[in-house]
C-alpha cells in the first residue's frame, strides 16, 4: 500500500486487475486490463467483489466509482478465457459465481455506486454500469448491448435494467442491431445522468462530492427503497438470464458467432 497524501490511499489488488485509491470519501475502482480492453476475467470479477465488500464496510468510504483505466470503460467478459482449454464451459454456472452476485452486490450496497464510463462499455460491462445508482458519461464513450453479437442472450441484468430506463422497444432494437448508444443519445434516453466532455472529471468530482457529503443513512434506506418498488425480482431474472444463456451457450450459432469473432469476420447464421 502506497499512502500519497493525507487524504488518498492508492493500492493494488489481485496482481493490479483493478486499481483503487481512496480520496476524501470517495473510493474510485479503475477495471485496469487495457491490453484486453478492460475485459473480464474472473480474477478481475472477483477483486472487484472483494473491493466492494471491503468499502461496505469501511465507514471513511460514503461513495464507490467503477471506471476503466485508459480510454475504455470496459468490453465486458473475455471471451478467450471462457473459452480457453477447449472444454465446454456452463454459462449458468459462470453467471452464478461472477455476474449475478457482482451485480446484486452493487444494487444490494447501502453506499452510493457511481458508474464513470469514460469510453466503450459493452455486454456485461454494460450490466454492471446500469446496475450502479448513477451513471457519468464522458461525451465520445458509447454503450452496446452485445450479446448478439456472438449468439446470445443478454445477462448481468442487461433484460431487465436496460427496458427499465429506455423501453422495451429500444431495448430488444438494440439487441438485435447490436449497433453503439452514442453519449448523447444515452444521455437524452436517461441511462446517463450526466455528460463531460473536456469537463469530464471536474462533472464527476462534482457528483462524487454531492454524494459524499450527504446523509448516508438516508441514501442506503432509500436505495433499499427504490430496490424494493422498481427492482424487486431482480435476483429471479439473473437466475432466468443464467437459465437461456446456458441454452444458447450451446448453441451451433454460439459456436460461429466465436468462431467469426477471432476470424475478424462477419457470423453465417443458418
Amino acid at each position: 500500500m502506497t499512502v500519497t497524501s493525507k487524504v488518498t490511499v492508492t493500492f493494488l489488488t489481485h496482481m493490479t486487475t483493478l486499481l483503487s485509491s481512496l480520496q476524501s470519501g470517495t473510493l474510485t475502482l479503475n477495471l485496469n486490463r487495457p491490453d484486453r480492453a478492460n475485459a473480464f476475467n474472473f480474477e478481475m470479477t472477483q477483486a472487484l467483489q472483494n473491493a466492494l465488500t471491503a468499502a461496505e464496510k469501511d465507514s471513511q468510504v460514503r461513495c464507490v466509482v467503477i471506471t476503466g483505466n485508459g480510454k475504455v470503460f470496459s468490453a465486458g467478459q473475455d471471451i478467450t478465457e471462457m473459452k480457453k482449454g477447449g472444454g465446454e464451459i456452463s454459462y449458468a454456472e459462470h453467471l452464478e459465481k461472477t455476474y449475478n452476485p457482482l451485480i446484486l452486490q452493487i444494487r444490494n450496497m447501502g453506499k452510493p455506486v457511481v458508474a464513470a464510463v469514460n469510453g466503450a462499455c459493452a455486454g456485461a460491462a454494460f450490466g454492471i454500469a446500469l446496475a450502479c445508482d448513477l451513471r457519468i458519461a464522458h461525451t465520445g464513450s458509447y454503450f452496446v448491448v452485445g450479446f448478439s453479437g456472438i449468439a446470445l442472450a443478454p445477462d448481468s441484468g442487461v433484460s431487465l435494467l436496460l427496458p427499465k430506463l429506455i423501453g422495451l422497444g429500444r431495448a430488444q432494437e438494440y439487441f438485435y442491431t447490436n449497433k453503439p448508444i452514442p453519449a448523447q443519445l444515452a444521455y437524452e434516453w436517461g441511462i446517463v445522468n450526466r455528460l463531460g466532455g473536456f469537463n469530464y472529471q471536474s462533472v464527476l468530482s462534482q457528483m462524487v462530492s454531492d454524494l459524499v457529503q450527504g446523509p448516508p443513512e438516508a441514501f442506503a434506506l432509500g436505495k433499499q427503497a427504490f430496490n424494493e418498488a422498481i427492482l424487486p425480482n431482480l435476483a429471479d431474472v439473473l437466475r432466468g438470464e443464467g437459465i437461456l444463456q446456458e441454452k444458447a451457450g450451446k448453441s451451433l450459432q454460439h459456436q460461429e458467432g466465436v468462431k467469426a469473432f477471432f476470424e475478424k469476420r462477419k457470423p453465417k447464421y443458418e
